[in-house]
């Protein structure tokens, strides 16, 4: 059972790893917590580390990574240990819609529909996939400030990063990403992919979360961003 302050820096971290990529520094853990000094976060940090709930990556700065959420908490655990990725996955589980007996349905008003276009595929541009005629419904929290759309994920090539085949992605719209984020990429004009974008000098590297797979390098002008991954919906 987690104290009040590791529960509160625990969703603190778990969310900046969504936002950013990367793992907050101890002085934005600790302005984020109230706290006078960093030695509190050093104290909070082991105690979750020591409960199972984070993980420690080694020789890297500002490298923590989310192994799990309290109970109750819908969010999926970030990749393995080693991959440095820092991407901890919103995930809402079940359902998209409540149906089951005694579940209590989203107020009208208090859902967002976005647009699914369709499965991820190479040599499917997104503008291919376009089909309003079919739409996913979130909380509203997942998709604040943008334009938004959803993905289904084809494949494993991201499965390290917690990202599985079947997923719908949520993407918000954007045509730049810092380097470690999950983004939709066109290649070429044709082939859409999930990758983690990496800058290697004037060089893109789309990096998959699969030892299975090879990271593919581009050119600049070869490589045009769609969108960054902010959550994924998962049915079981």
């Amino acid at each position: 059972m987690l104290t009040k302050k590791q529960h509160e820096l625990l969703l603190y971290v778990n969310q900046h790893l969504i936002e950013s990529g990367i793992s907050p520094s101890f002085d934005e853990m600790k302005d984020a917590l109230g706290l006078k000094s960093k030695s509190g976060i050093h104290r909070l940090i082991t105690g979750l580390v020591e409960r199972g709930f984070i993980h420690r990556l080694p020789h890297r700065a500002r490298a923590l990574e989310v192994l799990r959420m309290p109970e109750g908490a819908a969010v999926s655990p970030s990749a393995a240990p080693g991959d440095g990725s820092g991407f901890a996955p919103n995930v809402i589980e079940g359902r998209f819609k409540p149906e089951l007996p005694g579940s209590q349905p989203v107020p009208a008003g208090e859902v967002v529909e976005l647009p699914l276009y369709g499965r991820i595929a190479a040599g499917t541009p997104i503008e291919a996939l376009r089909d309003h005629s079919e739409t996913v419904a979130l909380p509203p929290h997942m998709v604040s400030g943008g334009e938004h759309y959803a993905l289904e994920v084809e494949g494993d090539s991201m499965v390290d990063a917690g990202i599985l085949d079947g997923d719908i992605a949520i993407i918000r719209r954007c045509d730049v990403a810092e380097t470690g984020a999950i983004v939709v990429a066109l290649v070429d004009e044709n082939e859409v992919t999930l990758k983690r974008l990496r800058r290697k000098g004037h060089s893109i590297a789309l990096e998959p979360a699969n030892e299975a797979y090879e990271t593919r390098i581009f050119g600049p002008d070869r490589v045009r961003l769609q969108g960054r991954l902010v959550g994924l919906l998962r049915k079981y």
